[in-house]
């Protein structure tokens, strides 16, 4: 059952026992996947836990945090046409990468498939699942599901030719909803996003997370999106809906100065996307205001 179509690529920060639990389980995968792993700076002892029982598997240590860069570090080593994406709290169903690679294999416009996520221990679909399935996005007959505008990076199988045309995730960005400039970049070029009910992610959630920082970063992340990628009135509209309907605490107050504080480099490095992109993400946007799967709250 091996099959080198598919190389698995995992960041951590921190979370050695979650890691862990992933690294079992990815072991045991009949697809017996190759596994890169980029520890950000762990100070617990991951780095020594990975090279002790996972020797197989290939170990990054860039010796500080890199966010979702590490996981461009990780994409540098792979030789494989697909690399599946997972976070140190999620792992792969059995046979959902051979499937993945199966679909990928006879869509080659296909950029991307995020599967479906199921929270452990409850088994109950993540609440992320319901904007996934009901994706208001059009798309050509041959997409396996629903067309997407965006995807997940924990749950998420990509051609690696794809990643790496758009340059990977933006350094600028760090962590938080930074998959969002990667998929519009996709779009941007032609590629096509899908999600794919058959394949199957597992996910618990760690509790080693801050989750007011995550928001924070969330929300500077959005208004950074916003003016990088939209033309002006959307990204004006944008930024005023989220005025209007972000919580008025500390948080937002530290994620809108922040945002603000990162605009001179946003603003050299604008490159509005095309019209027909652009109706793609005000559809998306519209949409997305009546789910609460990814409210800026915490």
């Amino acid at each position: 059952m091996t099959d080198h179509r598919v190389t698995v690529v995992v960041i951590t920060h921190n979370r050695r026992p979650e890691l862990l639990r992933t690294l079992h389980a990815l072991s045991d995968l009949p697809e017996r996947p190759r596994v890169v792993v980029t520890d950000n700076a762990s100070s617990d002892g991951t780095a020594e836990a990975v090279t002790r029982l996972f020797p197989e598997m290939t170990l990054l240590t860039p010796g500080r945090n890199l966010g979702a860069v590490g996981r461009n570090l990780a994409v540098a080593e792979v030789r494989s046409p697909y690399v599946a994406f997972c976070d140190d709290d999620t792992w792969w169903e059995p046979l959902s990468l051979r499937k993945a690679a199966d679909i990928l294999d006879t869509r080659p416009r296909l950029a991307a498939v995020t599967a479906r996520i199921v929270v452990e221990p409850s088994g109950e679909e993540d609440p992320v699942v319901a904007e996934l399935r009901d994706s208001p996005l059009a798309g050509p007959d041959w997409l396996p599901g629903p067309a997407l505008g965006s995807f997940l990076a924990a749950a998420t199988v990509m051609r690696t030719d794809a990643f790496r045309s758009v340059g990977g995730f933006h350094p600028g960005l760090w962590l938080g909803g930074e998959e969002e400039l990667l998929a519009t970049d996709l779009l941007q070029r032609g590629w096509w996003l899908s999600y794919v009910p058959d394949l199957l992610i597992h996910h618990a959630a760690s509790e080693a997370r801050d989750s007011t920082e995550r928001r924070v970063l969330g929300l500077r992340n959005t208004l950074w999106f916003t003016w990088l990628r939209r033309p002006f009135v959307p990204a004006v509209r944008r930024t005023v809906h989220l005025l209007c309907t972000v919580p008025r605490d500390r948080a937002s107050l530290r994620a809108f100065g922040r945002a603000v504080a990162g605009l001179p480099w946003v603003l050299r490095r604008r490159r509005p996307v095309s019209p027909p992109v652009e109706a793609r993400l005000r559809t998306l946007e519209r949409a997305r205001r009546a789910y609460t799967a990814r409210r800026y709250v915490g």
